[in-house]
């Protein structure tokens, strides 16, 4: 019998270790009149426990529905290329007739919204059926193509396949363990930097930031949606020789040691501090104060950081959550606002160019570009950054 997940095994501790750190809030409890942003929230909790079971369940329906999505592994993989397909030929078209009749003086360019300031009749000519069938086609477009990228991508850089195309073979042992392990952690790092700088992993990854809270039940407020995007594959360690169960136990192993540092409850852990990712470094991760964006992006190790440029101490207190908080508990929000914002963003995109910027390009960009747009199309912009990467 194949032994269970390694987090699954850790969910009693996860438990106990939320009901130490309730029990410690209370014996050492915050200022009278005062507010701590770690102490538990009985809605926030609810909803970051929710999205944690969520986490752990998704990948069961979207793993199956992933690989039926794979282009030329069945009919949905075709239906999906043959829309994203029809989609991108209507949005073209549409492109081009909105361009010549705006060049006429009929219609602006796609991607405009009207403005009480303009007369009636180019505000009816920017809510034309045109305007409307080419901004959903642009979505459907980028979306299919995303979608049939990230099920290709994850087909072809599984562990169990590259397992197979090793030149070394399985090695096992201690050693290998502990390559796993750091192997996982250095690619970690990158991911979890991409996921701050590219939008399309952000929309996954801003769950886990959405909360304005920070205790251990933040650890395990985690995204549903992983296996629609593309990262830096972890199965690049079975090419080296590293067995799949020794990077399945590497991943857990990641994930049981970062539940422990959401906690405002342990302010140092001393010398280590140099070494290891620590409850204050991953507090200022968390900020969303300027200075505390896009930084300490490591799992286990600080190192990664202070080598890469990305690390910064905490210094002032940490006011936790986005740039824009998205005030809801509710699960959906909680899931999909992100996604929500792309969608509007690629639907008023006046050129293709901007429509996949808006998906692959940092969050800090998405907004600036957004601003750059609003003097062509009237309104003023709508949705405020959830974050500012250092590099859009």
């Amino acid at each position: 019998m194949e032994r269970p997940d390694l987090t699954v095994l850790a969910i009693p501790a996860f438990v106990g270790a939320m009901g130490a750190e309730l029990w410690w809030q209370r014996r050492h409890p915050a200022t009278p009149g005062g507010e701590r942003a770690g102490d538990y929230e009985l809605n926030d909790t609810i909803a970051s426990l929710t999205m944690g079971v969520g986490s752990l369940a998704a990948p069961f329906i979207t793993g199956p529905l992933m690989r039926r999505l794979r282009p030329g592994r069945g009919p949905l993989g075709t239906a999906l290329l043959v829309a994203g397909a029809a989609a991108g030929v209507v949005t073209t078209v549409g492109d081009v007739l909105r361009q010549r009749r705006g060049n006429g003086g009929e219609l602006p360019p796609a991607g405009t919204l009207p403005s009480d300031a303009e007369p009636a009749i180019t505000v009816r000519s920017r809510l034309d059926a045109l305007g409307l069938l080419t901004s959903g086609s642009a979505v459907a477009a980028v979306a299919s193509t995303a979608t049939a990228a990230a099920s290709v991508w994850a087909t072809q850089t599984s562990a169990t396949r590259l397992a197979r195309l090793s030149p070394f073979g399985m090695r096992r042992g201690a050693a290998t363990y502990l390559l796993a392990i750091a192997g996982w952690d250095a690619i970690y790092y990158w991911n979890h930097r991409l996921s701050h700088e590219s939008r399309w992993l952000w929309a996954v990854h801003v769950v886990h930031h959405s909360s304005e809270r920070y205790n251990l039940s933040t650890a395990l407020r985690q995204p549903v949606a992983e296996s629609f995007i593309m990262t830096v594959p972890y199965g690049l360690l079975a090419l080296v020789g590293v067995p799949p169960k020794y990077i399945e136990d590497a991943r857990a192993i990641n994930l049981i040691y970062q539940f422990w540092i959401h906690t405002e409850a342990v302010r140092s852990i001393g010398w280590l501090e140099k070494v290891l990712n620590t409850p204050s470094h991953h507090r200022a991760h968390h900020g969303s104060q300027r200075q505390y964006l896009d930084i300490n992006h490591g799992s286990i190790l600080i190192l990664w950081d202070k080598l890469f440029g990305t690390f910064e101490p905490e210094v002032e207190p940490v006011r936790y959550g986005l740039t824009r908080n998205i005030d809801s508990y509710n699960l959906a929000t909680i899931a999909t606002h992100e996604w929500q914002d792309i969608a509007t963003d690629i639907a008023t995109a006046p050129t293709w160019t901007d429509r996949f910027a808006f998906l692959l390009r940092g969050p800090g960009w998405a907004y600036e570009r957004r601003e750059q747009l609003a003097p062509v199309t009237g309104e003023p912009t709508a949705i405020a950054p959830v974050s500012q990467p250092v590099a859009g």
